[in-house]
């Protein structure tokens, strides 16, 4: 199994576009055992590995009023993280 920070950028290889909502519930099946699974621990990881890999696509408030920020990698971006993590 990959590491959690690993499997979140995998993850956008194939997203469309995703919010740490959308990633968590993509992922908590296989992570959710993990410590780093908690939404403020991925979306600081989310904000961090964008640096180059992922980029901000749109913010928006969800049904609370809480800011949503949405990711995205472009076609070199996912070849990036397909060249990096199998």
């Amino acid at each position: 199994m990959r590491p959690l920070n690993y499997a979140m950028l995998k993850y956008f290889t194939t997203a469309g576009e995703a919010c740490v909502d959308d990633v968590m519930t993509a992922l908590k099946g296989d992570y959710s055992s993990f410590s780093a699974f908690k939404r403020d621990k991925m979306q600081e990881a989310l904000m961090t590995e964008k640096n180059g890999l992922i980029a901000e696509s749109r913010v928006d408030l969800d049904s609370n009023g809480d800011l949503r920020v949405f990711y995205s990698a472009t076609p070199e971006q996912r070849d990036t993280i397909n060249s990096y993590i199998q």
